[in-house]
């Protein structure tokens, strides 16, 4: 007997050893953040807080044409049910860390044969007074079943986490989305406001040619000039002509894209057409690093490392013993009529069980490796995203520089332009000036106005990027 004891200690000593050896798990990698710790710190004047977009643009047309996107826009609404499909995730996770009841009614039979130790114990056995028991048992069991996978090393509890970021990450992409729509409304708007300048220019140097048209045959038929002139500015004139119509066919699809943005089918676009000279947006000022660490599309990357930091603790403790624990309590009898006999029908039972992983543990380490290479990309993903918006910040903020100093030089191209076309054409009046100088002045003229036009449009477009992570 001793001789037994002894072996029975033996072997559970020896279970109890494999189950330690078990417990061990493997150790992650912990990325290290240096591209967020050197974050460069912004001395120049700095913004102290960032407009929401309704503060950000006056123009009451294009904000019209944002609170429609904003109630439209198709991918949009995805990005709202993928909300709410990461937030079903979290609800799921915390159920997992929750027991479980169901309810269960069993009904069977069961003959158990007459030269076995059951079977021939049954025989002359009473089951009741004067009743013995019978060969066939029916067998009649409503119970209630609990089922609880205890999460004793925090495993269910780091998957839940995991969820909790990946909703907040969805979140973040929902005002990154959002943000970023209010900028395509608001550029494809402004692109469309200067399309119908240069129709509007277009419009007025077609009248221009049409003149010089006039005054090229009034010249010719003095014999002041030849038929080449009259040739040429016809030719201008019908160049002219042919770009107006692919000024309109731009103003179509433009018109056509931003009713895409609008989640609506092609309707004209109600838009103020002097909105270029008469915009009123801030002023571009550097953005410092509180405040670019606040952009949705950083957080969202943030997020995910989060998520994948979470994961990887979760694949982590999957190496240790897991903790299970089941109980049943409910009525059993052979008929209905003593199902209701308490206490002698109750039955129950309790069962608790420990598991831990002993051999082949490739599917759990696949797992854990799969996760920690998924948290190094989350990171290099969110070093990425940083620094692309400080790159991007600060090629903007030169760019904007850059811009005004254009500007201020074309308009004054433009406005010696002016005076220097209507010194040609004075001067062609009087044939003291050639066709060709004319011509050349007013293409000068045309193509200096079309630029300023382009300039204010970048100028515009580089202030609306370099906010378009903020427009929720």
């Amino acid at each position: 007997m001793t001789t037994h004891k002894t072996g029975l200690f033996t072997a559970l000593a020896a279970l109890l050893l494999l189950t330690l050896m078990a417990c061990k798990t493997p150790q992650a990698t912990l990325p290290k953040d240096n591209i967020k710790a050197t974050l460069p710190t912004v001395t120049a004047d700095t913004v102290t807080n960032v407009h929401v977009w309704r503060d950000f643009f006056k123009d009451p047309a294009l904000c019209a044409l944002i609170d429609t996107a904003l109630n439209n826009n198709q991918d949009l609404k995805i990005t709202l049910q993928e909300m709410a499909i990461a937030k079903s995730a979290i609800t799921a996770k915390r159920g997992q860390m929750l027991p479980t009841v169901t309810a269960n009614a069993t009904i069977g039979v069961s003959k158990v044969g007459r030269y076995t130790s059951e079977g021939a114990g049954n025989v002359g056995t009473e089951l009741t007074p004067g009743h013995n028991i019978p060969t066939v048992i029916p067998d009649i069991a409503p119970n209630l079943q609990l089922d609880w996978s205890i999460d004793l090393w925090k495993q269910l509890n780091s998957s839940k986490r995991a969820a909790v970021e990946r909703y907040l990450a969805t979140a973040e992409g929902q005002r990154t989305l959002k943000s970023q729509l209010v900028a395509d409304i608001a550029e494809n708007y402004y692109a469309l406001v200067a399309l119908d300048n240069k129709l509007n220019i277009t419009l007025k140097y077609i009248e221009l040619q049409k003149k010089a048209v006039q005054i090229a045959r009034i010249q010719k038929e003095a014999d002041a000039d030849t038929q080449l002139a009259v040739e040429k500015f016809e030719a201008e004139l019908a160049k002219a002509s042919a770009n107006e119509y692919q000024l309109r066919q731009s103003i179509t699809e433009t018109e056509n894209s931003l009713n895409l943005l609008l989640g609506r089918y092609p309707t004209p676009i109600k838009r103020d057409k002097d909105a270029l000279d008469h915009q009123s947006l801030p002023t571009l000022q550097a953005i410092p690093a509180r405040l670019l660490l606040q952009r949705p599309d950083i957080l969202r990357a943030e997020h995910e490392l989060q998520a994948a930091k979470w994961d990887v603790e979760a694949a982590r403790r999957a190496f240790l013993p897991s903790l299970n624990l089941s109980a049943t309590l409910g009525l059993d009898a052979f008929s209905p009529k003593y199902l209701l006999r308490l206490p002698e029908s109750v039955a129950f039972g309790v069962l608790g069980g420990l598991t831990a992983p002993l051999i082949n543990k490739k599917a759990i380490q696949t797992n854990f490796d799969q996760a920690n290479a998924m948290q190094l990309e989350a990171l290099y993903n969110y070093d990425k995203a940083l620094l692309t918006a400080y790159s991007d910040m600060s090629t903007l903020q030169s760019r904007a520089h850059n811009l005004s100093q254009y500007q201020a030089l074309k308009n004054k191209q433009v406005q010696s332009l002016t005076r220097a076309v209507t010194a040609a054409q004075q001067l062609y009046a009087y044939n003291r000036a050639t066709y060709l100088e004319v011509l050349d002045s007013e293409r000068e003229q045309l193509d200096c106005q079309t630029e300023l036009i382009d300039t204010q449009l970048q100028q515009i477009s580089t202030l609306i990027d370099a906010y378009r992570g903020f427009f929720y």
